[in-house]
């Protein structure tokens, strides 16, 4: 639900966060979440709401209405991030905000639970609520930035247009973009640990919580290890390596049937996947000027998060068809195919680096 409406606004957002000033929209975006938070504190609570059915439907709509805000937010953020932070130091700050973003889908939903194992959903709720007002107040004291001039001639359909376009002449971009959403559709196998840890490793529910853990591990030491040495050097190559590493990682994890094996192996495809997002990061970031930003961000976007929705159900319907070894097997052979295809159709991206990204033939209109 969330995934729906986070995708279906992308591209108006993106649009949007490239007309009005981006703080005023990630704080109304942070504004929005808060106020969802409160809706799930007062629906985890018995006396509002009698009906347990009338509940899920509302349960529904809130969580349509974070979606909507998360779309929001998402091209609004990265945009603001570019305008605060100096060019040169793009590698650095992809890679601390990649790090602190793992850093939170480690500890969100570790916190998550165990405030809801020993003190209740509600506590749960109120805990996150309360993150969202230290949220909104950090955010507020951040500095005001000038937004570009917008062509206010632009109609809507012409901005989203001029977005999706934008990404389409940049081959850097698009190959970046492309191969790391194929990555994510067939090499991805999240959705099947339950199976691997049920059928396979034999490790209960306590092993597939720390299956589930381990790229998250993997993909914020690496993200440390990015921010004290940046990827600014041999750009492409390593991007088209780590892809082809997480490859390499999913299919061993696939016919693994040791656990300490294939928890190494998880951190390692972390790690690898890691490496991909910070390089399409920051590619995006120093081909994209400063008033497309948004609208590029939100074509981004819509790749990213329909990879990971449509790779779940990928992987589980690849398991029905083939089983669960051979899909996952067959999802691992599929992305190192799909880095051979890359290399075939966007050559230019073996001799990408970030010190000539901005000049390179690919940061000019074709």
């Amino acid at each position: 639900t969330e995934a729906i409406s986070s995708i279906g606004i992308a591209l108006y957002a993106g649009h949007i966060a490239d007309r009005l000033p981006r703080r005023s929209i990630v704080l109304t975006c942070i504004a929005l979440l808060f106020i969802c938070s409160l809706g799930f504190v007062t629906l985890s609570l018995d006396a509002p709401v009698r009906s347990d059915t009338l509940r899920v439907y509302l349960l529904y709509a809130v969580i349509f209405i974070t979606g909507i805000g998360r779309g929001f937010y998402v091209p609004a953020v990265f945009s603001l991030m570019a305008q605060v932070v100096p060019e040169s130091l793009y590698p650095v700050s992809t890679s601390w905000r990649s790090a602190s973003w793992q850093l939170a889908a480690m500890g969100g939903p570790a916190l998550g639970g165990m405030l809801y194992g020993y003190t209740g959903i509600t506590n749960a709720f109120i805990a996150s609520t309360g993150m969202l007002a230290i949220s909104i107040g950090l955010f507020y004291l951040t500095d005001r930035h000038p937004m570009p001039e917008p062509d206010h001639t632009e109609s809507l359909y012409e901005s989203i247009r001029s977005g999706i376009a934008f990404v389409f002449q940049k081959r850097a971009m698009l190959g970046t973009i492309t191969l790391d959403l194929f990555a994510v559709l067939f090499g991805g196998a999240v959705a099947l640990l339950p199976v691997y840890a049920r059928d396979i490793l034999f490790v209960g529910p306590e092993g597939l919580g720390i299956l589930r853990a381990a790229p998250a591990v993997g993909a914020f030491a690496m993200a440390i290890v990015l921010s004290i040495f940046p990827p600014v050097k041999k750009t492409g190559p390593l991007f088209l390596f780590s892809v082809a590493a997480f490859g390499v990682c999913m299919l061993v994890f696939a016919v693994s049937t040791s656990f300490y094996l294939s928890l190494v192996l998880l951190a390692l495809s972390g790690a690898f996947d890691n490496i991909s997002v910070v390089v399409r990061s920051l590619t995006i970031q120093a081909l994209t000027p400063d008033h497309m930003r948004g609208k590029v961000s939100s074509v981004n976007s819509i790749f990213v998060g329909s990879s990971n929705e449509i790779g779940a159900f990928e992987s589980g319907l690849a398991a029905d068809l083939m089983g669960t070894v051979p899909s996952v097997v067959f999802g691992a052979i599929m992305t190192q195919v799909s880095v051979v295809a890359t290399l075939i159709l966007f050559p230019s991206l073996r001799h990408l680096s970030f010190e000539n990204l901005k000049n390179s033939e690919d940061n000019r209109n074709e």
